[in-house]
């Protein structure tokens, strides 16, 4: 989700019992439209974000009581839904308990242990359904270790608990990459083949993409979210319109790593031989992809691996796989079991109801071995991740894969269905409008539910985080400034006629930095877009890196010079929403739009203004003698970019490796679906041949852009981030 950086002044105002209540409730009541100025909010809309978060405004009388409510509700608990501080936090727990109560407070961290913790006196009183309440705060030890921990208040002998969660101040794995900056690739997975691959590019792939990138001394790869789509196809193409942000796409499986491929009798094996076959030309082949084929026969392949059945010691290992991941991976094996079997909207889900419940549980013994079948899928998703990740850090990398995290979640997906008790209905998350997208969007993606997260202990979301960074060097999260706050779109409205909701971004922030300090793993932030003053100085004081792409640093003067750039960053020339370099200095986007209608003025304009931009961006390069005057060559112009970012402080470099190769068609078109192949386009070179790993190596227009860097020696060393010791996570 790229865009140039713009700060969001506004503020939420509160002249009307209405704007009041959707206060209370973190609903902001003005945004900054996309003429730059401050907009308010309908009340109609107001009216109906509010009812999606389960609170009624539907008239002055409701709205009175709403109101009465959001003062009370604090009240009426002796402790809050969840607690999450930073390690070094002082700030006191308020405790809600009886007027004159004796009261206790200790934690149990994780590991069993107990901490005495201490309530101080009454510093407020009120009178709740007749009962008198005070208010004292609690303070917590100061030696609690990092984690998961659970917190106690005994209050007249009752007890109450809720979860404690205790995370780091900042990132440790940020502070691991002093003294050395560093490069990596970033690439679509899917677009990048071997000779082994069927169609796709893979997990194996991923492996040797990374073994391509250390030989130059990378230390990273960053590739596309591989969250699960559809069970069988037709599969969505948009790798960030995914059914699950916690499961893995099967499609990314190679075949013939998986154990239990040699089990296969003659027949089976003449089979799966064939069905590899078929993919051997489209390899090298410049068509556009073709997930559903590929998957189609990777799925047929994988019913035969299935029927082989597992050696003991693997039977454990599987066994203890689903039992680590518990209810999440039962539910997302269900829910593959009954989509493949039933189209969405079927009578055959009404019977289904609600995860855990009777009927769903009933479903689950009715599908048993497609339950089973789908959760074998994501296990061995999870070997091949851990053995691409051993081959990028084995190479030399300090950091080796980086996963993609994605907004949301498709509205009829897995996710949708397993975790409804924490997602809003009724509700689509996108962006209002501005200078780019004067309509707003929607990207069709219903949003995490603060308060209901909350009161679940933010189990979904670490649940979610946890995986992904099981055999991971690192995660960047798109749009990271959703956890901080979305735009939520009522169902049925045009994308400007929504509304900001605001998140506990400390809360999410800090979970996000503990599982990600638990896994050794680096945060890069996707920091782009319309956000309010402060947010880039919170995310750098957690240690969260940012976001710099180069055409996007800029302002009212022109380009920024590279000592301008921020060091916590993870600064690159591009990104996939725009052409790849070569494309993007020959005006292709620009080309391209046009073609497509989606110019709102004579495309002459539009071409003169793009080039005065890069023009300007030239001229500094320049400056800097990283280009002749008068140079015309597209090559050379991309590698003066890429020596421009070398010169930045930011600690990640990254570098597309549509750019390393000379590739020039756009990956993304935003603003189009079917109007434009997204996400179906292979990697290529500049005379449009098919790029394949095993090309990699030898190729020299790779070998001179990565140099361009000019970055010094330093693949291999032992000062990366190392993965932290951890206890065994809880279940699911």
């Amino acid at each position: 989700m790229a865009h140039t950086t713009q700060h969001d002044d506004a503020r939420p105002r509160t002249p009307s019992p209405l704007a009041r209540l959707a206060e209370a409730h973190r609903v902001g009541t003005t945004f900054k439209g996309w003429d730059g100025e401050p907009a308010q909010v309908a009340p109609a809309t107001l009216v109906a974000v509010l009812a999606a978060l389960g609170v009624d405004a539907s008239s002055d009388a409701a709205i009175a009581q709403a109101l009465a409510d959001a003062a009370t509700a604090p009240w009426r608990s002796v402790l809050p839904a969840v607690v999450v501080v930073r390690r070094s936090d002082t700030d006191p727990v308020p405790l809600h308990v009886p007027a004159g109560a004796e009261v206790e407070l200790w934690i149990v961290d994780e590991d069993g242990v107990r901490h005495p913790g201490s309530v101080g006196v009454a510093v407020e009183a009120r009178t709740i359904d007749r009962r008198d309440v005070e208010r004292r705060d609690a303070t917590l030890p100061r030696s609690l270790p990092l984690g998961w921990h659970t917190l106690h208040a005994g209050v007249d002998g009752r007890e109450s608990t809720c979860a404690l969660v205790v995370t780091p101040d900042r990132l440790g794995t940020t502070a691991a990459l002093a003294g050395r900056r560093r490069w990596g690739l970033m690439a679509q997975l899917y677009s990048v083949r071997s000779a082994g691959s069927w169609g796709i590019g893979d997990l194996a792939d991923l492996g040797g993409i990374a073994q391509a990138a250390a030989r130059h001394r990378g230390d990273f790869v960053l590739v596309n979210p591989l969250h699960a789509a559809e069970p069988v196809p037709p599969v969505e193409p948009s790798p960030y319109l995914p059914t699950t942000r916690r499961y893995f796409h099967p499609l990314y499986l190679r075949i013939e790593d998986i154990p239990e491929y040699a089990g296969l009798g003659a027949p089976e094996r003449k089979r799966v031989e064939d069905l590899a076959a078929g993919f051997s030309t489209v390899n090298t082949a410049t068509d556009l992809l073709d997930r559903d084929s590929s998957y189609a026969a990777k799925l047929e392949a994988l019913e035969l691996i299935f029927a082989v059945g597992r050696p003991a010691g693997r039977q454990q290992d599987f066994d203890r796989y689903r039992a680590d991941q518990g209810r999440g991976l039962a539910d997302f094996a269900l829910w593959s079991a009954l989509a493949e079997a039933y189209p969405p909207g079927a009578p055959e889900w009404d019977g289904v109801g609600r995860p855990g419940s009777p009927g769903a549980r009933a479903s689950a013994e009715r599908h048993a071995e497609r339950v089973d079948f789908h959760a074998w899928l994501q296990w061995l998703l999870d070997e091949q991740l851990r053995e691409a990740q051993q081959k990028a850090t084995d190479a030399g990398m300090s950091i080796g894969v980086v996963h993609d995290l994605a907004v949301g979640v498709h509205p009829s997906g897995a996710d949708a269905w397993a975790l409804q008790d924490v997602l809003a209905r009724g509700i689509s998350v996108g962006a209002p409008p501005d200078m780019f997208n004067q309509r707003g969007q929607d990207w069709s993606q219903p949003p995490w539910h603060p308060d209901r997260l909350a009161a679940s202990g933010y189990a979904a979301f670490r649940d979610m985080l946890r995986n992904i960074l099981r055999h991971a060097g690192g995660i960047r999260v798109d749009h990271i400034l959703g956890l901080f706050r979305l735009w939520w779109i009522p169902q049925g409205e045009a994308p400007g006629a929504g509304a900001y909701v605001y998140y506990d971004h400390r809360a999410l922030i800090g979970i996000l930095a503990l599982e990600a300090e638990r896994a050794g793993a680096i945060v890069v932030g996707e920091d782009l877009g319309v956000f309010e003053p402060g947010v880039q100085e919170y995310l750098a004081e957690r240690g969260i890196l940012g976001t710099s792409i180069l055409w996007f640093e800029q302002d009212a003067d022109g380009p920024l010079p590279p000592e301008a750039y921020r060091e916590g960053c993870l600064t690159t020339v591009t990104v996939h929403d725009l052409p790849p370099s070569a494309g993007y200095l020959a005006g292709e986007h620009v080309a391209l739009r046009e073609r497509l209608g989606l110019l709102s003025r004579p495309v002459e304009e539009e071409q003169a203004e793009d080039r005065a931009v890069q023009e300007k961006f030239l001229d500094l390069l320049r400056e800097r003698r990283l280009l002749a005057d008068g140079a015309e060559d597209i090559p050379g112009t991309v590698e003066a970019l890429h020596a421009f970012i070398g010169q930045t402080p930011s600690l990640l470099l990254g570098v597309a490796l549509a750019d390393a190769v000379g590739e020039r068609c756009t990956q993304n078109q935003p603003g189009t679906h079917d109007e434009y192949p997204n996400w179906r386009i292979p990697l290529a070179d500049a005379d449009g041949a098919a790029v394949l790993v095993e090309d990699l190596a030898a190729n020299g227009r790779f070998s001179s852009l990565v140099a361009s860097l000019g970055l010094p020696a330093g693949a291999g060393t032992p000062d990366g981030p190392t993965r932290a010791e951890e206890p065994t996570p809880p279940a699911g």
